[in-house]
């Protein structure tokens, strides 16, 4: 069944239930909506959309931070017969344009975050972009925006009725590959539907459960782990933030039963109760049946600390990929708490194999890369067939990460193929900072790794190599990094060599090597918003 169905049935069935909050409470702010308005808003704009041109198979950008409004937007886009093409709110102006020439979009929703970085890329977009569209308050909107709020009041919430069939196009999700340049990753309306089943399957959501998204809902781990409820007609709180008293309040006052969490929010969880800042009996968590995490890997230590906290909690891991349509293509299990430390096993509906460099089996508990087959698998990088001939090769889909298989059939991440750094669940491609490091006039050579982080998982470490002769500091190096955005930018700057092998390539394995116990500790005092 199509998504967009899947709306209009929740709609019809569960029409005046809730079906989405939004908790904002920095700000002290609650709102929520029926499945009935969620509906109806996805239809407003989509008729929207088709008024100003937009036709089956047309690209729409969508570029929001978490709100109420997120969600709607997405499946008016799906409902025209278009392909939603969400963005990294994290994406600098030069990023966005590229990704919008990329997909070739003729429309652009933004929100009130993004007016100066649109601003800028506005003419060089425009050539293709026919329509802006404004999801922020009316006193912020650009004059040459229209506003999405009176989009919604103008139009009709009536399905537009655009046929479209489960193997049509319906998404473009940029991912980045080695070298940190965005690649757009295609997804089908069978992808979409598929990722509904397997997570639902793997954490039995029914009618009666609550999921509390934080992760942003552009990524595809995020609103993936929603399809097991959105399937279910079960509402989900959208929080704004992640500090622990937010979030145990949310827990608590809406009855959330299920949470997924990224490593750094369940450690900050933890540190709040262990050290007395927060009491678990001051909330009502009697419902909270399942912690999930997804997205790094997830030190056996945490699961541990967590069941001494939480000792009844359902826990799962879950591995996944964007060209895998997120999350699930292999998962741990709820029943598997002895294999803690492993990513687990094949998903709903997923085969798994660990071959060697000629796509061929290998021993049973060898080493050797993780491939994946299954309905998730992306169609293709769009208007880029070397990378998906490089990534899917006879319809398997190669993941970059070396794994073994233990004697029970539990798959274990040994180390990634690839030299991508996750901190925090985002991914850090080490090749753009590394060029980036390289403009500085004092800097001979560079090279970034990923260093081991309690609460990260992993953190970006930069090895310099000054020019001869030239004096720099650190904090120097800090400062020529501000023009990176937050999350790219190295936490620890290490001056020494820069080894490289004949062909000139960065010999990494001997800098994790040397440079390898040099873990970063967990200081709750210092912790930053992923």
């Amino acid at each position: 069944m199509l998504i967009t169905e899947i709306l209009a049935r929740n709609a019809r069935v569960y029409g005046r239930e809730t079906a989405l909050i939004e908790r904002a409470p920095e700000i002290g702010r609650r709102v929520e909506i029926t499945w009935e308005a969620f509906d109806h808003q996805a239809n407003a704009i989509a008729q929207a959309l088709m008024a100003r041109g937009i036709r089956k198979g047309d690209r729409v950008v969508h570029l929001m931070m978490n709100c109420i409004q997120w969600l709607p937007t997405y499946f008016g886009i799906l409902r025209t017969g278009a392909w939603a093409v969400p963005l990294n709110f994290r994406f600098v102006s030069k990023t966005i344009a590229n990704c919008t020439h990329t997909a070739e979009a003729k429309a652009f929703i933004f929100g009130e975050e993004f007016i100066d970085r649109v601003e800028k890329i506005r003419d060089q977009i425009k050539r293709n972009v026919q329509t802006f569209i404004f999801t922020g308050p009316e006193k912020m909107r650009p004059s040459w925006a229209e506003s999405l709020e009176q989009l919604i009041a103008e139009y009709p919430g009536i399905d537009p009725n655009v046929p479209i069939d489960i193997c049509d196009d319906a998404a473009l999700y940029f991912t980045s590959g080695t070298t940190g340049t965005p690649k757009a990753t295609r997804l089908t309306h069978r992808n979409l539907e598929h990722a509904c089943y397997v997570e639902n399957r793997h954490h039995n959501q029914t009618h009666a459960d609550n999921f509390l998204c934080i992760p942003p809902l552009y990524h595809t781990g995020a609103k993936m782990h929603w399809f097991g409820n959105f399937i279910a007609g079960a509402r989900a709180v959208i929080l704004k933030g992640i500090e622990p008293r937010w979030i145990l309040e949310a827990i608590s006052e809406e009855q959330v039963t299920i949470v997924w969490l990224l490593v750094p929010w369940a450690l900050d969880l933890l540190f709040a109760i262990q050290s007395g800042d927060l009491k678990t009996k001051d909330y009502n968590l009697d419902q909270w049946r399942l912690m999930h995490i997804g997205a790094q890997p997830v030190p056996s230590s945490l699961i541990k600390q967590w069941h001494k906290v939480f000792p009844g909690h359902q826990y799962d891991t879950n591995y996944g990929l964007t060209e895998s349509t997120g999350p699930g293509c292999v998962h741990l299990g709820l029943e598997n708490m002895h294999k803690v430390g492993a990513i687990g096993v094949p998903g709903f509906d997923w085969e798994v194999q660990i071959v060697d460099d000629q796509m061929k089996p290998v021993p049973p508990g060898s080493p050797g890369e993780l491939v994946v087959k299954g309905p998730g698998v992306m169609k293709e990088y769009y208007r880029n067939p070397e990378a998906t001939a490089d990534t899917i090769v006879d319809g398997w889909l190669l993941t970059g990460d070396v794994a073994r298989q233990d004697e029970e059939g539990f798959i274990w991440l040994v180390d990634r193929k690839k030299d991508v750094i996750i901190t925090g669940g985002e991914n850090i491609y080490p090749v753009e900072i590394e060029d980036f490091l390289m403009g500085h006039p004092k800097i001979m050579d560079a090279a970034v790794i990923g260093l081991p982080s309690l609460r990260l998982g992993e953190i970006a470490a930069a090895i310099i190599n000054p020019k001869p002769g030239c004096e720099l500091t650190r904090t120097e190096v800090e400062d020529f990094c501000t023009a990176l955005p937050r999350y790219k930018r190295p936490r620890k700057t290490i001056f020494g060599d820069v080894p490289r092998n004949p062909t000139g390539k960065i010999e990494k394995p001997k800098l994790r090597k040397q440079y390898g116990g040099q873990a970063e500790s967990f200081k709750p005092e210092n912790r930053e918003e992923k």
